[in-house]
């Protein structure tokens, strides 16, 4: 949270207060008297996050620095990205409120390289030859809807030529987007100085040097290990994204920033409307799944659903607009799929900016209700022999039980026949897969 130079010369008047993991704000509207006093009629409104953080005055006891917060939420980074999991972190909210900030950071101090030393600390653990790691990166940027690589030289008249296309298995990306190998801090410090001198800042009616796109930073970790004497990769994808500020639009700016802002305001209710759909369908799934688990336990066999009259029938997920926006659609896995998603609502804390701020906040409250489901990405020939000897150990396990109770031999022997024989199947299926390999 932060105030802007517009809002200080209007002597903004702060309307946020944050405790502990509630931030509370209070509308005022306010007439100013003759006398100089004020009329207020308050109505305050208080949403709950996982974190909530002050950083309006560093000079206040409660002041929240960008070391205190990537400490919280970089941990989780981390430690995802170690176990192989895809990570998104984005930052949303109005012009000027410190996304860029937040995201990337300053000259002095770049916030992606909070993240970078636990990674390459990691890569120097890696002392053994039966594990190591590398680390590539790409930027781009999303520009009145079209893709440019913010780390690469283009040929062409017009920058903005990079499509999207989807794979099958591991979802959207940038076709023709360049990584880059990066061993230390220096390289990625450069790169990420590169690609910001590139990208599109504008003096809008709100902040001096807005950000005009969206910037996507991606890191790609590779972790290359010995697993079960089969040599293996642990693959995560950390997506670290900085939305171009929301902010209405002002006809006293020349056309440009006219069609900028209505490229940025399409993607953003884009994806305001995607991140509301994603929560309404996991708040449904949710409720079929409590219902589901009541009738199966026989508490509740007669439950019928509102909307069709059986539980069976209930009704559909709503459909998810991804592709109605290059940003949305870019990040389909990380809002709604495979990835373990963070999302940081920044916004100004001044009476002026009451309405941005209560959109950003419903964004944000929105936002938590998403359930998405990760998982680790894997060789998947080696997760198939781990899954295989897990049920290997299930089945021997259930026949040393039943050869000790050995209550009813006939129908004992039986069934230990069929356990010996699938534990004898599994076991020929892990050799078979071995000799593929």
């Amino acid at each position: 949270m932060c105030f802007v130079s517009r809002e200080s010369a209007e002597g903004g008047r702060v309307i946020v207060e944050v405790d502990d993991k509630v931030a509370t704000v209070r509308n005022i509207k306010a007439d100013s008297r003759l006398d100089g006093t004020w009329d207020s009629r308050e109505k305050t409104v208080a949403f709950s996050f996982d974190y909530c953080y002050w950083s309006v005055d560093p000079e206040d006891p409660k002041y929240a620095s960008q070391e205190m917060v990537f400490q919280d939420l970089g941990t989780s980074v981390l430690s995802g990205a170690f176990r192989g999991y895809n990570i998104c972190l984005f930052a949303y909210g109005q012009t000027g409120s410190g996304k860029t900030y937040t995201m990337m950071g300053t000259p002095v101090s770049y916030t992606i390289c909070f993240i970078l030393t636990g990674l390459f600390s990691r890569k120097d653990d890696y002392s053994d030859q039966t594990a190591s790691c590398r680390v590539k990166v790409s930027f781009l940027e999303i520009y009145n809807e079209r893709v440019r690589d913010l780390l690469k030289q283009s040929e062409h008249k017009k920058p903005y030529t990079l499509r999207v296309r989807e794979h099958p298995e591991t979802g959207p990306y940038v076709q023709g987007l360049s990584q880059h190998l990066v061993t230390d801090y220096k390289q990625v410090v450069e790169l990420l100085e590169e690609g910001i001198a590139k990208r599109i800042t504008a003096a809008t009616h709100i902040h001096n040097a807005s950000s005009r796109s969206h910037a996507i930073f991606t890191i790609h970790y590779t972790q290359a290990i010995l697993e079960n004497n089969l040599p293996s990769e642990i693959a995560s994808k950390i997506n670290l994204v900085d939305l171009a500020g929301s902010e209405r639009a002002n006809p006293s700016y020349c056309k440009d920033r006219i069609t900028e802002g209505a490229n940025i305001n399409k993607s953003l209710v884009t994806l305001g409307i995607v991140i509301s759909t994603l929560a309404q369908n996991s708040q449904m799934f949710s409720s079929c799944q409590s219902i589901n688990t009541l009738t199966s336990e026989g508490e509740s066999s007669h439950v019928d659903s509102p909307s069709t009259g059986s539980v069976s029938g209930t009704r559909r997920p709503a459909y998810i607009p991804y592709r109605d926006s290059i940003l949305t659609w870019l990040l389909k896995d990380s809002l709604g799929g495979n990835s373990k998603t963070i999302m940081i609502a920044t916004i100004s804390p001044a009476s002026s900016s009451y309405n941005e701020t209560m959109s950003t906040l419903r964004y944000a409250s929105n936002a938590k209700n998403i359930i998405n489901k990760p998982r680790v990405n894997e060789d998947a020939n080696v997760r198939l022999i781990r899954e295989l000897r897990e049920e290997i150990d299930r089945l021997k396990t259930m026949l040393i039980s039943f050869e000790l109770r050995n209550s009813s031999p006939s129908w004992s022997d039986d069934r230990d026949g069929n356990l010996t024989e699938l534990v004898l199947q599994n076991e020929m299926k892990v050799r078979m897969i071995y000799m593929l390999l």
